[in-house]
């Protein structure tokens, strides 16, 4: 009982017990000859203690910080000696050994984002396209927003996503027998989608369900952190507001493309793209891809064999197709091949590629018309897809004059980039050739140019600066993305 009680003095005594420390560190900084049973005889005569009971003490002391396998350094005992051993940092281990939970905390880091899709390629690829900006291609997944297509559907896809699927589910219990109003040329109505990703790294495309997406955002924040949520397209945009209402403490929610309901006709003149923003509105002159320098880099050399052979300078023909701001028909399919029959002595080899929106007609003609000129390959629609290919062997472009995707992708590599068809563009798309002409990054395609010739500009470059623009938001709610 009384060596007990001795003991327990001893613990209790944090002055001496801190002497003693600092005095044995300095013994063994400087490389003093003071023995440990010297320090603990010191230590006894201060408290009046054997020397024998401390020893034991110290000893037992030892072995307990020799178990603490989580400190910086250990300390070991050879015979009465006691000197410090340093053990080397793991490697890309934070400062000082601690980990991101002490930085920051988990819950301030974001290490996964959830896409909302809605179908269509040219507003998934922005979505898509910014989450690799952002460093996150490696971790995200994709939900897509899906309506009922086919017969009655395609006059009701004015609605809203939940009206029309209310509609279709009243009108499929009404006719449950026949699929008359369902089958467009023989063909069911499609389900919903579970095709893969691909090439993009994305999961099985789950239907968006905000539901589910909210519960697993609170459900994962303690261990994964908040998660972010890219949404792009008028169908998406109530999914991704009403995630952002449930579940605001563990989401950031953007929105690609702006987020207004249906305006009237009668208004739109009224609006344009250079609408003064607000503080978390943030403009952009071109769409947002997934075409950088490490996309290039890439279709470089995976496309080397195909493309380096060509005869210089290569030049890359988009056609997309026409839409309601920009109407066209086989009108400008022959304008542009006589252009390119006039430019072809100035040119090296010639590839031409068709978008999905390219109407039968206008391809066949294209086909039609240059399928006699050996320097002219047009891609046969068959897989893979050279598009990638083409932006980083291309020594120039010529794309139509519809597709702002296209154009923005183009503009992104600082070559030379001519347009066909600009002057047939209206509203927003004719603000945009607007723009893009003021700042030199395309020219007119008038069948006269030397495509020899080369010039360039600073890249556009939409999709880094709104990358940008989102570490800064989060940053200012305390959060960052994960580096």
């Amino acid at each position: 009982m009384r060596r007990g009680k001795r003991l327990q003095k001893i613990g209790t005594d944090e002055k001496i017990a801190d002497n003693c420390w600092l005095r044995e560190k300095k013994v063994g900084a400087e490389g003093g000859e003071e023995t440990m049973e010297s320090l603990i005889s010191s230590f006894g005569r201060a408290r009046q203690t054997s020397s024998a009971t401390i020893l034991q003490y110290f000893r037992f002391s030892i072995l307990y910080i020799r178990d603490l396998q989580s400190k910086r350094s250990i300390w070991s005992v050879k015979d009465t000696q006691m000197k410090p051993i340093r053990l080397p940092e793991p490697p890309g281990s934070p400062p000082r050994g601690v980990p991101d939970i002490f930085e920051g905390g988990v819950y301030g880091v974001v290490k996964r984002a959830v896409i909302i899709g809605n179908g269509f390629p040219a507003s998934e690829n922005q979505s898509i396209g910014l989450v690799r900006a952002l460093g996150l291609s490696e971790k995200q997944t994709l939900y897509r927003v899906t309506r009922p297509s086919g017969g009655i559907n395609e006059y009701l896809h004015w609605l809203p996503v939940s009206v029309h699927k209310q509609i279709y589910y009243i009108i499929r219990l009404i006719y449950s027998y026949s699929q008359v109003l369902f089958t467009t040329k023989g063909s069911k109505v499609k389900s919903l989608t579970t095709e893969n990703g691909g090439n993009v790294g994305l999961s099985s495309i789950l239907e968006a369900d905000v539901k589910s997406i909210v519960t697993m955002a609170r459900g994962t924040a303690d261990k994964d952190g908040p998660l972010l949520v890219v949404a792009c397209g008028r169908d998406t945009i109530s999914i991704a507001s009403s995630i952002k209402r449930l579940a605001s403490e563990n989401v950031f929610v953007v929105q690609i493309q702006h987020p207004r309901r249906q305006v009237p006709k009668f208004l739109r003149k009224y609006m344009t793209p250079d609408e003064p923003p607000t503080k978390n509105v943030v403009l952009t002159l071109g769409s947002l891809h997934q075409v950088d320098s490490a996309a290039l880099r890439s279709a470089a050399i995976a496309w080397h064999d195909e493309f380096a052979p060509l005869p210089k300078p290569l030049i890359v023909v988009n056609i997309g197709g026409p839409t309601s701001r920009c109407r066209y028909s086989t009108d400008l399919a022959k304008q542009l091949t006589t252009y390119l029959k006039g430019v072809l002595d100035t040119c090296g080899s010639v590839r031409i590629s068709f978008s999905r929106r390219t109407p039968d007609k206008i391809a066949t003609y294209v086909r039609k018309e240059l399928a006699e000129f050996p320097k002219i390959y047009i891609w046969d629609n068959e897989k893979p897809n050279p598009h990638m290919g083409h932006l980083a062997w291309a020594d120039a472009f010529i794309v139509s004059a519809d597709s702002i995707s296209m154009l923005s992708e183009a503009c992104s590599t600082g070559k030379p980039v001519y347009v066909i068809g600009a002057e047939r563009c209206k509203w927003k798309f004719g603000e945009f050739h607007k723009t893009l002409k003021e700042r030199g990054l395309v020219r007119p395609f008038t069948g006269l140019e030397d495509m020899s010739e080369s010039w360039s500009y600073p890249p556009l470059n939409d999709t880094a600066e709104a990358a940008n623009r989102v570490h800064e938001a989060l940053a200012e709610r305390g959060w960052r993305l994960r580096p």
